[in-house]
């Protein structure tokens, strides 16, 4: 169920006449669970029963937050860790799982990551994990370098 929703809140991102449906209020809930139907295909009922209760109840727009912490409560049930791993550069398969063992060791739980680039970076990683950020940048120790600086000066 879990992963169905998700994928149907990610055709929202994808098809942004899909969120616009939803989000208006002078369509019938009947005709947008209709339209959902559709995009659900041969989905599981209990997703399809579970996002034609949500419509009806009005809540259509909500679908994202729903699937945000869906999302939040299975990891938290499987004690795994969501994080993002951006680098200025793309990291090798090796690397990135070096990476990940590391992270597993330390924090105790199973590791689910995304990889992003960011060449501002200009070396280092950023590691984002819900609302804990680790900056181990190039460009971020620059900016703590550069704040230090100027409350020296001060």
């Amino acid at each position: 169920m879990h992963a169905e929703l998700a994928d149907l809140v990610a055709a929202f991102g994808d098809v942004p006449e899909l969120a616009a449906m939803l989000d208006n209020p002078e369509l019938e809930s009947s005709r947008k669970a209709d339209v959902l139907d559709q995009v659900l295909g041969g989905a599981d009922e209990l997703v399809r029963n579970f996002v034609r209760l949500v419509i009806e109840k009005g809540r259509a727009g909500e679908l994202p937050e729903i699937s945000t912490e869906l999302d939040a409560l299975v990891n938290a049930e499987e004690k795994t860790l969501d994080v993002t791993l951006t680098t200025a550069q793309e990291l090798s398969d090796a690397d990135f799982e070096r990476i990940l063992g590391d992270i597993e060791k330390k924090s105790g739980r199973k590791v689910q990551a995304t990889r992003t680039v960011d060449p501002e970076l200009i070396g280092g990683i950023v590691l984002q994990a819900g609302s804990m950020r680790l900056d181990a940048s190039v460009r971020g120790r620059l900016e703590r370098l550069r704040q230090e600086l100027a409350h020296t000066r001060s």
